[in-house]
């Protein structure tokens, strides 16, 4: 991982494989580590991967005052400049899907292909966590008990049948120890998560977009990814059955395969 400078803040970023630019977006309260070896390693074998660390993660510049997605979707464009790309094929998840969508938005010329992963667009149709499920994490992130916070994030996050997975536990467990995101940051994203909405734009978008969605979604279900790809035009919907947010930590090969032959679509660019 090395420091970028991103317009005015830095952003802790890592590069990867060969072949052209797939920036990776994460999501709310996750960082570069928890896109999972298994994914990461697949898809270098295909693209350079560009993943990174948001503003008050990591070694990122720290977050002051409040977080918007529009504002992490300019972070992003300015790390592709940063990193001296005019466009890479972009795929995010969750909070980083709602970034991507910004992104691609306010900055298409940068956006080869689009692959929003378990996310939320807003408005009419749409649903964030279910309010038990808010609970049960707000309730673990405000107690003081890390195991207890990390516990119900994982059970949030996953399909019943991974979330009884004693290895996978104790690799989202390793990850955790390894980088931690701080409560106020969590807060924030989830924050402007709620304020998010793209619904009436994205009929804007051109570029070829994947919508991938597990069917036992807690923490944003299935029919938010429905709504997406109904809204983008000429966009593809995969729905993972009984799996769950996390699909790419349930399904890495899977996942990996779709977001190749998704940027295969189009001609061989130069990177």
């Amino acid at each position: 991982m090395s420091l970028l400078a991103a317009g005015e803040i830095e952003l802790d970023c890592e590069r990867k494989g060969s072949g052209p630019p797939l920036l990776m977006i994460m999501g709310m309260s996750g960082t570069t580590l928890h896109w999972g070896e298994p994914f990461l390693a697949e898809l270098a074998e295909h693209f350079e991967v560009i993943v990174y660390d948001h503003r008050g993660v990591g070694r990122s510049t720290r977050m002051q005052g409040s977080l918007t997605i529009a504002q992490m979707a300019d972070d992003a464009a300015a790390l592709l400049a940063a990193l001296e790309l005019d466009s890479a094929h972009v795929l995010g998840i969750s909070m980083g899907g709602m970034v991507a969508q910004e992104l691609a938005l306010g900055y298409p010329e940068r956006v080869r292909t689009l692959a929003l992963g378990c996310t939320y667009c807003g408005g009419e149709g749409s649903a964030l966590t279910a309010p038990e499920v808010l609970l049960r994490l707000t309730e673990g992130m405000l107690s003081g008990d890390r195991e207890r916070a990390l516990r119900a994030a994982w059970q949030a996050n996953v399909s019943p049948t991974m979330a009884a997975d004693a290895d996978a536990y104790a690799r989202f467990l390793a990850i955790a120890a390894r980088r931690a995101v701080a409560v106020p940051v969590i807060m924030a994203q989830m924050q402007a998560c709620s304020d998010h909405d793209t619904h009436a734009r994205l009929a804007q978008l051109s570029m070829p977009t994947l919508v991938v969605h597990g069917s036992a979604d807690e923490m944003l279900a299935v029919d938010n990814g429905r709504l997406i790809a109904s809204l983008i035009p000429g966009s593809r919907l995969e729905i993972l059955d009984d799996v769950g947010h996390l699909f790419f930590w349930e399904r890495p090969l899977l996942a990996a395969e779709m977001i190749r032959t998704h940027a295969a679509c189009l001609p061989t660019l130069t990177p």
